[in-house]
């Protein structure tokens, strides 16, 4: 077996063997450049580990589970999270450990190393992958650099690098990994150099920072810039940076350090080191024939060239137009991974301005009585509360989207701490956090304990006979509905009358009062458990880190409950003028949009051109179904013969096994329908509708991932849950009974 590959032994043929990254080092330093020593783990051990460790079949069933091409981000990013923990748990081979030991330490005994990865798909032209498989640097020992390797040949399979081999329609099953390991040159000034702008400018761009290239290239450190001249060298223009950390190696990994105060105040490269590496990088163009997107690092007087590969989001302007590449889509799948400092800002932005400021918008708004206003008033009214949701729509998408990876890091760290059997037992450490749509629930159980304690009440509940409803429980109620009235499901407000609440009330008063789980885990022993496996001078992170992965976890729930209140301010005002033109024109105006109920109130001659508008939006939608189910056939009463399906796949999200009659929520009504001990089956649960969870036996959910807000109230409640069912609110139908297997993620449908 080719199992290891020193950078001298390695040639063009052995590409498939050693990734292009390593096989670009090897030419470059048979060439003459000044390259770190290093050696190349191919992927014939790769391949002979996820083989003999059978590995390789539980990854293929990891990705059986779904086509990729129906999966979510945040479900390919929860297989993700699986496969790494099935590579952090499963240990090399004896004899193959001391077969990679002996070179190994032979090269490196002592000595600090980087840890790269070297994937054959890598920098070739059109894919480059760079950002999007994991490399390592400062790791020293020989048991250090065996764990790496295994987290390089994890990140194979990273969500990024799924969705970007998606992209280009790669083989998933057919991609391995070599792994570089390469003596770690700690560089005093290192960067980035294209012999070709990115943006396809004909011009060079240097970028540089003081200490390791990591800050730069994982944008926690911002770089100074410059733009050259192609033909010249000559310097264009000078970007210079807010200078003030450098990331230096430290015990155990590398670390954000404040610059000296010269640093602060001079650029990381003068003039001839930039004409150093600006030389370097036409030098690497004209060997390869093409743009080079290069990394190096300089130490003391000696330029190192850490790897070079095309530059692939350029066109070239000599070639009409035509592509170096088919589009790189790089930048938006790195795009959803936010570094540990981006995130901290974050945290305090969302925390300390952002809620606050949406919380306090929709109090103002709804100081305003709708029907206090005129018509030109209430159109008014109207457009600027679209423009108010359209603004807070954006900040969603802007800020509280990517901050949900504060979550994902938070348990990504944890699982290569404790390496724990199950992948998302973090999610313990993050439940034990303030949630609104929790404090609701618990709100909602005190008014049912209210009328499961009093018969008088539940009657007059039931009958509706008002003199039977006490002062205690009115008041608590309307303490309730001035909190919580504002909650939207699908532009519909639940709240706008009372009656599906006490519905609701009702069915929650029949239940038992609830006991506390048994066996919960104790979170304050779990979280001095993650702490203390930092070095002391480690733990600040380590707390920081928590307390974002919390903030993320809470805000899941938090910031769409919020969100609803600004919605709610549009619908109401949107509410008084269906509620005039019903009344002035005669008809039913529920189905209006906001644009047409302002048309309408502006100029009541245009319901001719709405109700047209209507027949085309109102069409019905054929469901095709999921491609390629093969339903088994039964037939209905009526011996009409259909097809059904019995089994249903997604992904386990909370465990436990149940059984029970399905609840399907399409529409408003449904959740007031919500019976005792049904199973909650929808397409995606919104945080406002889950005021019904407490009721259900078990949730079914079209979308998937461990941390949508369905796997994370269901864990919060101790119930079975399955999401990621491919047309679940489609093929199960609302009386179906359900088998729902929280353990393997299979729901059942029939006995």
């Amino acid at each position: 077996m080719n199992a290891i590959l020193s950078f001298d032994r390695i040639e063009g043929r052995h590409r498939d063997l050693v990734g292009g990254k390593a096989l670009a080092l090897a030419t470059l330093k048979r060439g003459g450049m000044t390259v770190p020593d290093g050696l190349c783990v191919t992927t014939t051990v790769y391949q002979y580990f996820i083989r003999t460790t059978g590995l390789g079949t539980r990854i293929g069933l990891e990705m059986g589970r779904l086509p990729l091409a129906e999966m979510r981000w945040e479900e390919i990013w929860d297989m993700a999270l699986r496969i790494r923990n099935l590579f952090l748990n499963t240990s090399l081979p004896d004899h193959l450990k001391e077969t990679l030991a002996s070179e190994l330490e032979a090269q490196f005994a002592g000595r600090a190393v980087a840890v790269r990865s070297s994937s054959p798909q890598e920098d070739r032209a059109g894919s480059s992958f760079a950002g999007l498989h994991e490399s390592f640097v400062n790791v020293r020992g020989l048991n250090a650099i065996l764990a790496h390797i295994r987290l390089v040949w994890a990140s194979l399979w990273s969500d990024g690098a799924l969705l970007y081999r998606k992209e280009l329609g790669m083989d998933m099953q057919k991609s391995a990994m070599a792994v570089i390991v390469q003596e770690l040159v700690a560089g005093e000034r290192s960067g980035v150099a294209f012999s070709r702008s990115p943006d396809g400018a004909d011009h060079a761009v240097v970028e540089s920072v003081y200490g390791l290239n990591q800050g730069l290239v994982d944008g926690t450190i911002a770089p100074d810039r410059w733009t050259l001249d192609r033909r010249s060298g000559n310097v264009i223009s000078h970007t210079p940076a807010v200078r003030e950390q450098a990331v230096r190696p430290v015990d155990g990994g590398v670390t954000a350090m404040p610059l000296t105060e010269g640093e602060r105040h001079a650029p990381p490269l003068d003039e001839g080191a930039l004409s150093r590496v600006f030389g370097m990088a036409m030098t690497l163009e004209r060997t390869f024939e093409r743009p080079q997107d290069t990394e190096w690092t300089i130490r003391g007087d000696d330029l190192f060239l850490l790897q070079s590969r095309p530059v692939t989001t350029t066109r070239d302007s000599d070639a009409e137009g035509t592509p170096w590449s088919a589009g790189d889509k790089r930048p938006w799948y790195l795009s959803l991974k936010r570094s540990f400092d981006n995130l901290k800002v974050l945290h305090r932005r969302i925390e300390d301005e952002l809620l606050p400021q949406m919380a306090a918008e929709a109090r103002a708004l709804s100081q305003t009585d709708p029907a206090d206003l005129s018509d030109a008033q209430l159109i008014e009214a109207i457009q600027m509360r679209i423009r108010i949701h359209r603004h807070w729509v954006d900040v969603y998408w802007r800020d509280f989207i990517p901050f949900a990876h504060g979550a994902r890091l938070f348990g990504q760290v944890y699982n290569d701490l404790v390496k724990p059997e199950d992948p998302y037992a973090f999610t313990a450490l993050l439940g034990e956090t303030r949630m609104t749509g929790k404090e609701r629930n618990r709100e909602l159980r005190k008014l049912a304990r209210m009328i499961r304690s009093d018969k008088r009440l539940r009657e007059g509940l039931t009958t509706g006979e008002t003199d039977h409803v006490t002062a205690e429980f009115s008041t608590h109620l309307n303490t309730f509905l001035e909190r919580y009235e504002d909650l939207t499901f699908k532009a519909v407000r639940f709240f706008k009358d009372r009656a599906g609440l006490i519905r609701i009330l009702l069915e929650m008063a029949e239940q038992a009062e609830p006991q506390a789980a048994a066996g919960r885990p104790d979170i304050a022993a779990l979280t001095e458990d993650f702490i203390e496996r930092f070095p002391e001078d480690r733990r600040a992170f380590a707390r920081q880190l928590l307390a974002i992965g919390r903030s993320s976890y809470r805000l899941r729930d938090n910031d769409n409950i919020v969100l609803a209140r600004i919605e709610a301010q549009l619908l109401k005002v949107v509410d008084e003028a269906k509620r005039r033109i019903g009344e002035r024109e005669r008809l039913n105006a529920d189905d209006l949009t906001p644009a047409q109920a302002v048309k309408m109130l502006s100029d009541p001659s245009a319901i001719g051109e709405i109700v047209k508008e209507q027949a085309a939006v109102d069409e019905p939608i054929q469901h095709q179904g999921r491609p390629g189910l093969a339903p088994p056939a039964v037939n209905t009463a009526e011996g009409e013969f259909v097809m059904r399906a019995r089994q249903l796949i997604g992904q386990p999200a909370g465990q436990g096994l149940a059984v029970g009659k399905a609840r399907v929520i399409s529409v408003v009504d449904d959740l007031f329908q919500f019976k005792s001990g049904e199973i909650l089956v929808c397409d995606a649960i919104d945080p406002n509708m889950t005021f019904v969870v407490p009721l259900a036996a078990a949730i079914v959910e079209r979308r998937g991932g461990m941390l949508v807000h369905g796997a994370i109230v269901a864990r919060e409640y101790g119930l079975p849950c399955v999401t990621g069912v491919a047309d679940a609110s489609v093929l199960i139908h609302t009386g179906d009974r359900l088998t729902v297997d929280g353990y393997l993620g299979i729901v059942t449908i029939g006995d």
